[in-house]
């Protein structure tokens, strides 16, 4: 009595080589396997992972641009800071964000004014706690220091 059942199975997955031949067929090596995500027109073929994880969060979350001019010698801010928000809706919290960089540059030294690193920090953890609370989201936050 035939019962359909195969004697020799082989269970493989992506990026197993199957070797075949006249008689059997068996399970013989490993190649590299995957999605590759191509950006087109770009110079570069395939799209490095960072790449691909900035994109996903300005699409869901948006980006927020705080860009401040600040006096090279002095420290001293120069101009009121300019918040840029943008992708995603909710309560427009610019003015607020604005007076949150401005307190935020006023509770720095001197000494850490000079250190743009230490700045721009600052400014984006103040920024993203704010963003948090008041709409939710985690967007891209990027301080922008134009020493004048």
């Amino acid at each position: 009595m035939e019962t359909g059942a195969v004697e020799h199975a082989i269970v493989i997955e992506d990026g197993d080589v199957l070797e075949l031949d006249k008689t059997d067929a068996r399970k013989k090596d490993k190649v590299t396997a995957g999605r590759i995500l191509i950006d087109s027109g770009s110079t570069i073929d395939v799209v490095e992972d960072l790449v691909i994880r900035d994109r996903r969060i300005l699409s869901e979350d948006g980006i927020v641009l705080a860009v401040l001019a600040i006096n090279k010698r002095t420290g001293k801010v120069e101009q009121q800071p300019e918040v840029i928000m943008r992708g995603f809706g909710g309560s427009d919290i610019t003015d607020q964000a604005k007076e949150l960089v401005l307190k935020t540059l006023d509770g720095l030294s001197t000494e850490q004014k000079s250190d743009y690193g230490m700045v721009k920090e600052k400014v984006r953890a103040e920024l993203k706690r704010l963003i948090q609370k008041t709409t939710g989201r985690r967007p891209m936050i990027m301080p922008v220091i134009l020493e004048i």
